[in-house]
């Protein structure tokens, strides 16, 4: 008998099985709606108690259930769901455990499509959506309230980058009878075991680092045994799927993760600590780093890092800010993250309801993708250096420090 396997050989064999398939390495794609019986005992046999039309293409195929199985074991979760995006995920990971009444909980620090969708949506729905200070701890029990139903984290916020004690949000939580719920896109099961920490539902956007390619939309939600019922029906209800193509390139994307997310997270390392150190750049938001306000909780609670940080630059005059990104030559400027390639995006100031975050420069947002990480470094240094000469031009270089 083989002992337990490590993380990069259980993502290679895991989620497959070739005697299925004509012998077939990778699960086929399958493609289709409907779904015959033979007989009419199997029809009967295929339904389940809460759902008698289980037999249809809208539930799931071999492929899915082959990435669903594959990212459950992941987790360390019971079950898990795909959906047709990360938000799609998120939302209707949220909307499974609330009803009219409920209040949820979530950190200042959340992505800003689910911060928008808790303003705007919940409240349509008579639920109360209440934010937090991300790095709050044990103290979220003085918000808990008799209807709080859902308590949200991400680790570390969008943008920001800040942690958050998720251990001891959990056990606030629990204790007042809600669920935890938590998006991991950035870290991925690989770095954060989110069922060991507490988490009833962990989220992510497999568009990221899981399809690795920036070539498909996808996310998947994982709960324990506690809350998959809940997270089932809710997307069973809604009548959430995905094709069978992008759940086949999520699959081909997770067995080289582990190689990958090494690269990301060693070669973003690089960057922030030289980013660190130029006189444009007036703080690098990297939980992996010793400096970093968050570094103690990256520490104890995650088993790595990935490519995603951000810095605030210095105040500058727009030409000298646009010369830097323009002069970008490996970093291509776009949303999302997790590909094999490297990105920017300038941000704006992030939007706050409980804890101020004060912002004096421009916000950039890197993605350190899977080019030579010295090759980035002199990208980012030519560039800086562009802007740099910008100022001495406009008379600024002496008030920069350069």
């Amino acid at each position: 008998m083989l002992k337990k396997l490590q993380t990069c050989t259980e993502l290679l064999h895991g989620g497959r099985d070739p005697a299925l398939h004509g012998g077939m390495v990778n699960v086929p794609i399958y493609r289709g709606s409907t779904v015959l019986s033979h007989s009419l005992e199997q029809w009967e046999s295929r339904k389940q108690p809460d759902n008698p039309y289980a037999s249809y293409g809208r539930f799931g195929t071999p492929t899915t259930r082959a990435l669903e199985e594959l990212v459950a074991d992941m987790e360390g979760g019971y079950r898990s769901l795909v959906f047709p995006s990360g938000l799609a995920a998120c939302t209707h990971a949220i909307m499974s455990v609330l009803s009219s009444g409920d209040h949820i909980l979530l950190p200042d620090s959340v992505y800003g499509p689910t911060r928008a969708f808790a303003q705007n949506t919940l409240a349509r729905f008579n639920i109360a959506a209440e934010f937090y200070a991300p790095d709050i701890g044990a103290g979220i029990g003085a918000l808990l309230r008799p209807n709080t139903r859902l308590v949200y984290v991400e680790a570390p916020g969008s943008g920001t980058f800040e942690m958050q004690d998720i251990p001891a949000i959990a056990e606030q939580a629990h204790k007042a009878g809600a669920y935890v719920a938590m998006d991991n896109t950035w870290a991925t099961p690989l770095y954060f075991k989110p069922f060991e920490h507490g988490v009833d539902i962990s989220i992510q956007a497999a568009t990221k680092y899981l399809i690795g390619h920036s070539d498909a939309l996808l996310g998947v939600a994982t709960a324990n045994e506690h809350a998959w019922p809940l997270l089932r029906k809710g997307a069973h209800d809604f009548g959430q799927t995905i094709g069978p193509d992008d759940i086949f390139l999520a699959l081909r994307g997770i067995r080289t993760l582990p190689l990958r997310l090494r690269q990301h997270w060693d070669t973003g390392v690089k960057l922030a600590q030289m980013l660190a150190q130029h006189p444009l750049v007036a703080r690098v938001m990297h939980p992996a780093l010793p400096g970093d306000p968050g570094h103690a909780l990256w520490k104890r609670d995650f088993l790595g890092a990935s490519g995603l940080f951000a810095i605030e630059t210095i105040p500058m005059p727009a030409p000298a800010f646009a010369r830097f990104i323009d002069q970008l030559r490996l970093f291509g400027i776009g949303l999302s993250w997790g590909g094999y390639e490297s990105l920017v995006l300038p941000m704006d100031a992030p939007k706050r309801s409980a804890s101020p975050f004060e912002v004096k420069g421009r916000i950039v947002r890197i993605h350190a993708g899977l080019e030579d990480s010295q090759d980035l470094i002199a990208d980012l240094q030519q560039a800086l250096q562009c802007a740099s000469d910008s100022l001495a031009v406009s008379g600024q270089a002496v008030e920069a420090g350069i």
